[in-house]
C-alpha cells in the first residue's frame, strides 16, 4: 500500500497516529489483511516535504496496525520514498517480485493511474486495488459541490493529479499519459498463482 494516509507531524506531536481523509488506505488493508491471513504487507511511504522535515509515515504504521490486530512480522516498511516514483523503485526493490506472484496495489482511486504508470515503468506488475473513492461517478458530474472549500479541494485534487499525469509521462516516469486498468490482470499469474491469496 502507498502511504498519504497519516499525518506524521500532527501524529509526532501529540504521539498517537492522525490519519487524514485518505484513511481509507488503511482501513482497506486492514480487511485484505484479515481476508488474506497469509498474504504479506508492504508499506510504501517516506516523506515529500520540502521544506519542513515531518518524519516518515512509516514511524507511525506498525503502531496503527498492531491495533488493528495485524501482527508486525507480516508488515514490510519501506520508508525512503519521496514520491510514487521512488513508492515504485523501492518497493521492487525490497520485494523482488517473483513470476506469478499476485501483488495488490492499495491507493486512493485518484491516484491509482499515476501510480500504476510508475510501478508499470518500474516493471513491478501489480493488480490495481482502488479505496478512498471522492465521487459516485458519472451522476456527480452536474451535482454542485456541498460547500466553496469542498469545491476548491477537490478541485487542487484533481489538478494536482492531471498534472502528475503529464509530467510523469514527459519526463520517462510513467509507462503511458494516462495508464488503463490491465485487462487481464490475472494473464500472468500461473494456474497455482491464481488459487493463493493475493500480497497487498
Amino acid at each position: 500500500m502507498l502511504g498519504g494516509a497519516i499525518a506524521p507531524d500532527v501524529s509526532g506531536a501529540r504521539n498517537e497516529v492522525a490519519l487524514n481523509e485518505s484513511a481509507e488506505r488503511m482501513t482497506a488493508v486492514a480487511e485484505l489483511a484479515r481476508r488474506y491471513p497469509t498474504a504479506r504487507i508492504l508499506f510504501s511511504g517516506g516523506t515529500g516535504a520540502l521544506l519542513y522535515d515531518e518524519g516518515a509515515e512509516a514511524e507511525f504504521v506498525l503502531r496503527l496496525f498492531e491495533s488493528f490486530g495485524i501482527p508486525t512480522g507480516r508488515v514490510t516498511l519501506e520508508d525512503r520514498s519521496r514520491n510514487t516514483v521512488e513508492n515504485a523503485v523501492f518497493s521492487k526493490k525490497i520485494l523482488s517480485p517473483s513470476p506469478g506472484e499476485r501483488w495488490l496495489l492499495v491507493t486512493s482511486a485518484y491516484h491509482l493511474p499515476r501510480a500504476i504508470g510508475a510501478f508499470r515503468k518500474a516493471g513491478f506488475a501489480v493488480e490495481p486495488y482502488p479505496v478512498d473513492w471522492r465521487t459516485r461517478g458519472n451522476e456527480d458530474v452536474l451535482r454542485p459541490f456541498p460547500t466553496l472549500g469542498d469545491g476548491l479541494r477537490r478541485t487542487d485534487t484533481a489538478v494536482r493529479e492531471w498534472v502528475g499525469l503529464a509530467a510523469y509521462w514527459l519526463s520517462g516516469r510513467s509507462s503511458e499519459l494516462f495508464p488503463a486498468p490491465d485487462p487481464e490482470p490475472q494473464s500472468n499469474i500461473g494456474t497455482t498463482a491464481r488459487n493463493r491469496a493475493p500480497r497487498d
